[in-house]
């Protein structure tokens, strides 16, 4: 079935206005039309904002138990679709079915969750001479924009949306032009749940609309996840006036330790550099051995990336890239790699089995014999591809985990807690992992990353400043009378 998409501008499902609209295909087969959407740009945007602008009171003074009811209702409702949302999101992305399953299921936690906040925003008050009072309050911030990626289409939008609406804002949507569908979804949820339609504007495109989000006065705030690249053009956009929440690209090493258990090691390196076919701003690109382990480690992984089974349904391992752009950027790399003069071990190659052929599949791939330098170090790739390196000693070590412009995940695999505390304190990251792969987080901690990673502003998903991002703070001092 193809699905006809729509824009959510002023309570309405609205085509863009220019009319113009854009096709989103599977990309494990490129003959399935998954829906047709609105191509929006500016003139969209500024209707949305319009839109939102008249709403903001309303929802401001909704009570905060009321936002909080939506919310879990809006989770009801995800609940409720979990099985045709696992499908389309297979369908549409290109998931694994345990991978869907487990994004599916995550987000309606998401939005309990953020429901909770909707009633813990608190200020504080501060010694002062009698008989004035001095205290804080928090206050919506007005309308977030919010920019999301193609690779996490419901979990990581519902961890922008959800805390922006509690906060009591309105929100502006526009999700990635690669699951447009997964973003309609979710609008579709909060609006089921009870959200006044107001409160929210979807806007479906591609980077014209993002762009517009980010350049209008009104949007009071913006948080973005997606390339490094992007969020840079994003940040110029907003500029000191108005707030802006960016996370960002990601090249995250493993440091497996000569003391390592390297069957567990292999393990956690393979699940975090192919899960989601390496398209996770967490996944591990980058894998620093101790020179006496090297060899055999290389031997294990390389024994476990063959055995993964790329392909569609409930047994496969690996699934699609997202588009033709991903499978372009994959084979430029394979390419790059060889021509710098790193070994290819393993994979590097499109798919071209019959059940196969019509979408966007790799081989996961392993380089070895890699030197400080390639761009196979220093790129973000966003795909399955994994580079060795070898270190002499855990300086080494930590000195080329850190030897790359981005800081967002890193992980030491080790037997010897000492040499796992010095990691932790040497890395420059925002997430250390010990004995675990670099991606995964748990949903009630905070998230972020350090140097090209990060605006390094406000944690996102949880912590104390999460809700910061999503509120103005006003003090205010108080005097019985003049």
């Amino acid at each position: 079935m193809t699905i006809a998409g729509l824009n959510h501008i002023d309570g309405r499902w609205v085509p863009a206005a220019s009319g113009a609209v854009f096709e989103r295909r599977n990309p494990a087969d490129e003959s399935d039309l998954v829906g047709v959407f609105p191509d929006s740009d500016a003139v969209d945007v500024r209707n949305a904002v319009d839109a939102l602008d008249k709403a903001a009171p309303e929802w401001a003074a909704t009570a905060p138990e009321r936002r909080a009811a939506i919310l879990e209702a809006a989770a009801d409702h995800l609940t409720a679709q979990a099985s045709s949302l696992v499908e389309e999101l297979i369908r549409e992305e290109g998931k694994t079915r345990t991978e869907a399953t487990m994004e599916v299921s995550r987000t309606p936690m998401n939005l309990r969750f953020y429901a909770g906040e909707a009633t813990r925003a608190t200020g504080a008050t501060f010694p002062a001479p009698a008989p004035t009072t001095v205290y804080t309050v928090r206050e919506p911030i007005g309308i977030v924009g919010a920019i999301t990626p193609w690779n996490f289409p419901l979990n990581i939008p519902s961890r922008k949306l959800g805390p922006a609406l509690a906060a009591g804002n309105t929100v502006l949507f526009k999700p990635s032009e690669i699951t447009p569908l997964m973003g309609q979804r979710l609008v579709e949820a909060l609006l089921a749940g009870g959200l006044p339609a107001g409160a929210i504007a979807l806007v479906q495109g591609g980077g014209a609309a993002g762009a517009a989000v980010a350049e209008d006065p009104r949007v009071a705030a913006v948080t973005f996840t997606g390339s490094t690249a992007v969020g840079r053009s994003i940040h110029r956009s907003v500029g000191p006036e108005r707030r802006v929440q960016l996370e960002m690209g990601g090249k995250n090493p493993v440091v497996v330790l000569a003391d390592a258990d390297l069957d567990a090691a292999a393990a956690l390196i393979v699940k975090g550099a192919f899960g989601l076919s390496g398209q996770a701003c967490t996944g591990t690109s980058r894998v620093v051995a101790a020179d006496e382990i090297h060899d055999v480690l290389l031997g294990k992984v390389v024994a476990r990336t063959e055995a993964l089974t790329v392909g569609i349904g409930a047994d496969a391992a690996m699934g699609p890239l997202a588009s033709s752009s991903q499978l372009a950027k994959f084979l430029e790399y394979v390419k790059i790699g060889v021509d710098e003069g790193a070994d290819l071990v393993c994979g590097g190659t499109r798919c071209e089995e019959d059940m196969l052929r019509n979408g966007f599949f790799v081989r996961p791939t392993v380089f070895a014999n890699t030197s400080p330098g390639m761009r196979l170090l220093t790129d973000e790739i966003f795909g399955p591809v994994l580079a060795f390196q070898r270190a002499a000693s855990f300086d080494e070590a930590l000195t080329l985990a850190n030897d790359v412009a981005f800081g967002l995940s890193a992980s030491v695999v080790t037997k010897n807690l000492s040499d796992a505390h010095r990691f932790v304190a040497g890395s420059r990251t925002g997430l250390v992992k010990v004995n675990q792969p670099t991606t995964g987080m748990a949903m009630n901690a905070p998230f972020g990353g350090y140097k090209q990673s990060s605006t390094q502003t406000f944690k996102e998903q949880a912590g104390p400043t999460l809700m910061q991002f999503y509120q103005s703070e006003k003090t205010v001092y108080l005097s019985p009378d003049a």
